[in-house]
């Protein structure tokens, strides 16, 4: 007898569903999405699963747990600076107050010594971000951050957020709470160049992590947000962020119980971090050296300033030790003798100086006192007019473009033998008639001591240092000219005064390092090189590629040679004792104002310009210039040409 054999399956779901009507009939049944959600959840459950037992914890750590320092070099190749951008130092979590350490956790992960090294949320968090807004910020737990910092890259991706979230969990497993907390802050990044709580306590409150207070613990754990945004000496903005999230901090801490209201009530006042990183502000000169060197290495080489922060770079500079040497001793000799005549106008003296070779290699600069005390680089500061050392650009631009007398005729040649009125106070004039100001006055240029000169050529007049023919000189040519003339010899746009006639007398205020370029610019045959203090940067040993400023023509070769020929007799007029004791070519111009608030000496010796520059400044009332008071010397006694003198002897 045959038997039959019966099949089982189950019956497929049937569309639209019978005994449903309308809408319903073609939504699934509760057992349907119960199976579908329990499919779902076990296939994630088997990825992960793979996923974490795929995924191995580095067994290299990456750079940013391993900082170094940049050294610096001279352009000779010995070493010059070790520098403190770079400061980390492990410390051991017993060490680390408890304080300190409850106010970072408070900020960044209360839960975690109960979590298991993720955080759900805020991957999800980041992944809808990464979704709907383009970019995977999210919530991290401090394993995470962990992660992060020790063995991944800083790109915002999805796949470097799930593997993060992976070694995480397996960290989690491995290494105690403690230790991950320990590795975590000394990691991570504060600002100020500095990795780790132990270099960022140093550098906003000058003492060691194990003296800090729950207060500034609170402060420091604001900067893991962000440094850039909650460091309160950049901006009031950035302060009105930190006190916020330092007061949220301690408030979170009272609601976790690791603060009492009584000593929250205690911190009222927030606890104001130094204006500067001690461990970096030294005070030595070569500190303005590092200033000037790091800021050049990093735009040239478009290096971040994290990425530089981070270091293992060498920066191989363009300072002469010799000469730098000699720029600071000269300086500073003026400087003590300053004090000695008066005490009171020396307490306001800066002293501003640089030299620059023709092809743009900056040489040595003289920022000032003592870094440490002053915010600023004197050589490198655009504060105060360059008063008759202007006079030059003036003369550049004549030569090259020529002058108009009248509005309908073509522009007529200058040369040095052409001859303008020298005389006290003439009155400038235009194709119009006379240049009036706003106040309905003529406008007129006064010489030094009043003196008059009558009919000189302009090579006399540049040699003699008279101002009425160069304000005549400059509305004839164009004070556009004039001013582009100035800008293509190498001064920044932003440090030319306003287009009147007084722009011919200096009232451009332009650094001592871009005078020092501007002069070079000259005796290289009409050639512009941009100053640059840096050679070679390498990473590692690798060559990092520089954008090194190239030679451009600023004017013609013959206006160069006019003009350097013109200085040159300028300098043996005024020092014939100095220029007859070398066979060098020699070039200087003093340079001072109508309002005796700068002097100035700019001068070359062979293919080196220096500049320097001598006024007073009371800091802490404005940045208003003030009268020199004889600080600078006399005409005869130039304070600027014996601390130039000193600084490119042998000159004497």
């Amino acid at each position: 007898m045959a038997r039959k054999t019966r099949r089982f399956s189950l019956p497929a779901p049937k569309y639209p569903r019978p005994g449903r009507t309308g809408w319903r009939r073609w939504i699934p049944s509760w057992r349907q999405w119960t199976g579908g959600v329990l499919a779902s959840v076990g296939l994630s459950a088997l990825l992960l699963g793979i996923a974490y037992a795929a995924t191995d914890i580095p067994a290299d750590l990456n750079t940013y747990a391993t900082q170094q320092d940049n050294v610096y070099f001279w352009a000779d190749g010995t070493p010059m600076a070790r520098t403190g951008f770079v400061q980390r130092q492990a410390m051991p979590l017993n060490e680390i107050p408890e304080d300190v350490r409850w106010a970072v956790l408070a900020a960044e992960n209360a839960s975690f010594y109960s979590d298991s090294g993720i955080s759900v949320k805020g991957i999800s968090r980041a992944l809808f971000r990464t979704v709907g807004q383009g970019d995977t910020q999210g919530g991290s737990t401090i394993t995470q951050q962990y992660v992060k910092n020790v063995y991944l890259s800083q790109e915002q991706t999805v796949s470097r957020k799930f593997t993060e979230a992976m070694i995480a969990l397996k960290l989690d497993n491995r290494m105690s709470k403690d230790d991950i907390l320990e590795g975590y802050l000394n990691t991570s990044w504060f600002g100020r160049g500095c990795y780790g709580i132990q270099r960022a306590a140093q550098a906003y409150y000058g003492k060691d992590v194990s003296e800090l207070d729950a207060s500034e613990g609170a402060f420091l754990a604001s900067l893991l947000k962000g440094a850039g945004l909650y460091d309160p000496t950049l901006s009031a903005a950035n302060r009105a962020r930190a006190e916020e999230r330092w007061a949220w901090t301690l408030d979170r801490m009272v609601d976790l119980g690791r603060l009492t209201k009584a000593e929250r009530a205690g911190y009222t006042e927030f606890p104001e971090p130094l204006k500067s990183n001690p461990l970096y502000d030294t005070g030595e000169q070569t500190d303005y050296l590092v200033e000037v060197a790091s800021q050049y290495a990093k735009k040239a080489g478009g290096i971040s300033d994290k990425d530089f922060d981070l270091g293992g770079y060498q920066v191989y500079t363009t300072f002469d030790r010799t000469r730098e040497r000699k720029l600071a001793d000269a300086v500073t000799k003026a400087r003590k003798q300053a004090v000695q005549d008066d005490p009171s106008a020396a307490k306001t003296a800066h002293y501003g100086a640089a030299s620059v070779t023709a092809d743009g290699r900056v040489l040595a600069v003289y920022g000032g006192p003592d870094h440490r005390t002053q915010g600023y680089n004197e050589s490198n500061s655009t504060t105060v007019p360059a008063g008759s050392a202007f006079l030059p650009f003036v003369y550049a631009a004549g030569l090259e473009h020529g002058v108009t007398k009248s509005r309908d005729e073509e522009a007529t040649r200058v040369t040095g033998e052409t001859l303008y009125d020298g005389n006290d106070d003439v009155p400038v004039t235009t194709p119009e008639g006379p240049y009036w100001d706003r106040s309905g006055r003529k406008v007129a240029a006064s010489n030094d001591g009043d003196l008059s000169y009558g009919q000189i050529s302009l090579r006399r007049a540049l040699e003699l240092s008279v101002n009425t023919p160069f304000m005549q000189l400059g509305v004839d040519t164009g004070l556009d000219n004039v001013r582009a003339t100035a800008e293509a010899a190498g001064l920044l746009p932003a440090s030319i005064g306003a287009q009147v006639p007084a722009l011919s007398m200096g009232t451009s205020t332009p650094s001592a390092i871009r005078m020092a370029g501007g002069y070079t610019t000259f005796v290289a045959g009409g050639k512009r090189t941009e100053p640059y203090s840096v050679r070679k940067v390498t990473h590692n040993g690798l060559g990092v590629p520089l954008d090194t400023p190239r030679p451009t023509r600023a004017f013609g070769a013959d206006v160069a040679a006019e003009v350097t020929s013109a200085l040159t007799d300028a300098f043996r007029t005024a020092h014939p004792a100095a220029a007859a004791s070398t066979d060098a070519t020699v070039t200087g111009k003093a340079g001072t104002t109508s309002d005796d608030t700068a002097s100035w000496y700019v001068g070359t010796h062979k293919f080196v310009s220096t500049a320097v520059v001598v006024y007073r400044i009371d800091l802490a009332k404005s940045l208003e210039p003030l009268p020199l008071k004889g600080l600078a010397g006399t005409a005869d006694d130039s304070v600027p040409y014996g601390i130039w003198s000193g600084a490119m002897g042998p000159l004497g």
